[in-house]
This record gives C-alpha cells, structure tokens and sequence, in this order.
C-alpha cells in the first residue's frame, strides 16, 4: 500500500521538514537581537548569528578596466546578462515540435509577452514593440531575482584601493541603471514617434504655429481676429512645454520607483535574516519574487503604453 503524501512528500519526511524549520526559527530568534534582548547571551555558537547589516547606496568600485571604474552592480548586471544569453541559447538551440517542460514554458512566457503588447498597441505595433518591451521585461526581473541568491550580496574582496568590498550587488538597486532603463525607454518612445508620425510629432512639444498666425493677423490689421488667436497660441505653447515636461518627469519616475521598490526590498531582506538568523527571512524572499515580478511588469508595461502614445495620432487610430 502506497504511503500517504502530503504537498508531494511522504508524511515522515514532511514532519521532519517542518520540524527542522522550527528548530532552525527558534535557534535563530535565541542567537539573533531579538531573542538576546529577551533572554540574554544563552553561550550558542557565535556563526549562528549574522553581523549587523550595512547597506552602502553608492556602488562599490570592484576593479578598473583601462582606468574605468567597474562596480559590483556592473558586475552583477553582467552576471544577469551571461545567464539570460546562456538560458536563450539552451533553450533554443534544440527546438522541437513538441517542446520539453523548459522550452514550454519559455514558449508560454515569450507568448504571453507577445499577446500583452498585442492587446495594448494592435497586431501591428504590438509585434514592432515586443522585443524592446520583452528585453527591459526579461532584464529587470532577471536582476531582481539573482540578487535573491544567498551569497550574491555577501561575498567580499580587497579591492586595489585595499577597501573591503562587496563583489556583486543587484543592479536595480543602483541608481546609474535605473536611470539607463530608463534613457534607454525614452530614447526608443521619441525614436518611434519620429518614424511614424514624423516631424508631426514634434508638433506636441512646439506647438507656436497658431501664435504666430495671430501675429501675423494683428500686422495685418485683423485685430479681432488675432487677438482671439493669441490668446489660443498662448495655450498651445503652454501646452507643448507641459508635454516636454511630462517626457522628461517620466525618466525621473521611472528611476526612483524602480531604484526605491528594488532598494527597499534589499534593506528588508537584510534586516529580517539580521533580526532572526536563518529561516526567518523566507517568507520575505518569496515576497521579492513576486515584487522583482511586478515591477519588471510595471516598467515594461508602462514603457509600452508610452509608445503605443508616441505612434498615435491625436484622436485617431496608431499609425
């Protein structure tokens, strides 16, 4: 008779999962601030506690590369990009008609991409959209969900200065790649705009031709006429700069909330594993998943949406 499992696992191996876990949880709340602060120093073995957490914002200068400052958050970009490229080519080098568990969910993953920037931008500019939409999607969740790996923010070196350094560190939560993502976003939503609307679509942004109109009526003697306009000119140029405006506050959003979420989440994680060594922080790093997740989703979603904008005429279809 076959024994009786419970979440895939035999009942035995199951009690002896959980009952390590609370053994761990409890061992970690003793040794850990918390549990010092209540009962005292109790003699437990001093590695089963955690030093106290430093975080630096500025990113720590690992090496140089011909008298460039290469950064851990460099580093690790560099590690995000190697795995992305390592996964794309194990996946599609042997294709087949019927796909294995990876290469579906590969499929499955690419295929929902395509449908999302379908669905927001149409058939034809969802397809002319989804590369640079699937590559900042695939890349900032990729980053957030390294930087979970136990031992990626922990590892130091002497660099060439004799500074004790962290080797790597998420790239989100460095604001130099922030802000590349999001150049990088704004580069592609006016490179869009300008080939398919044009010189029309700087229209949005110096928009004087009916000032100007009005001018020339008043020089002509029409003044009724162009003071009327003048006034409407007015508000055309008023709000050209509200939109330059608005492109420019973009890149400062994107930044900061990609940078603030990802930091924050890091400082989390630090601060649980420091208040109760070991299992403690689990839970938290599940809710990192889902957050690296949400705001790889957030930002490509949004940069989506702002080319959709780019391409579309004023009160007609996309072009």
């Amino acid at each position: 008779m076959a024994k009786r499992r419970v979440l895939g696992m035999p009942r035995p191996l199951l009690a002896g999962v959980l009952f390590f876990t609370v053994f761990l949880f409890v061992a970690g709340f003793l040794v850990g601030p918390m549990g010092r602060s209540m009962f005292g120093d109790l003699g437990l073995p001093a590695w089963l506690s955690l030093p106290h957490p430093e975080f630096k914002l500025p990113a720590e200068t690992v090496f140089h590369i011909f008298g460039f400052p290469v950064a851990n958050s460099i580093i690790g970009a560099w590690i995000t990009m190697f795995v992305l490229i390592c996964l794309s080519y194990v996946i599609t080098r042997r294709m087949k008609v019927v796909p294995g568990r990876l290469q579906s969910a590969f499929e499955f993953l690419l295929g929902w991409l395509c449908g999302f920037c379908q669905r927001v931008a149409g058939e034809e500019n969802g397809r002319r959209f989804f590369p640079i939409v699937t590559t900042i999607f695939l890349f900032v969740a990729f980053n957030a969900w390294l930087s979970l790996i136990p031992g990626f923010g922990s590892i130091f070196i002497t660099n060439a200065e004799g500074e004790h350094v962290h080797l790597l560190r998420g790239a989100n939560t460095d604001i130099n790649m922030p802000l590349a993502l999001a150049l990088i976003s704004f580069v592609f939503v006016e490179y869009f705009g300008l080939k398919s609307l044009g010189l029309r679509y700087l229209g949005k942004f110096f928009n004087a031709g009916q000032f100007f109109r009005s001018i020339g009526h008043i020089v002509r003697g029409r003044l009724r006429a162009g003071l009327g306009g003048l006034f409407t000119g007015f508000i055309y140029i008023f709000v050209g700069l509200l939109e330059t405006l608005s492109e420019m506050v973009r890149i400062v959003s994107f930044t900061f909330r990609l940078f603030g979420n990802m930091t924050a989440g890091e400082i989390l994680l630090l601060i649980a594993a420091f208040l109760i060594p070991w299992v403690f922080a689990l839970p938290f790093y599940g809710l990192e998943l889902l957050v690296g997740f949400v705001q790889a989703l957030i930002f490509a979603g949004l940069t989506l949406v702002f080319l959709t904008m780019a391409v579309t005429h004023h009160g007609n279809e996309p072009a």
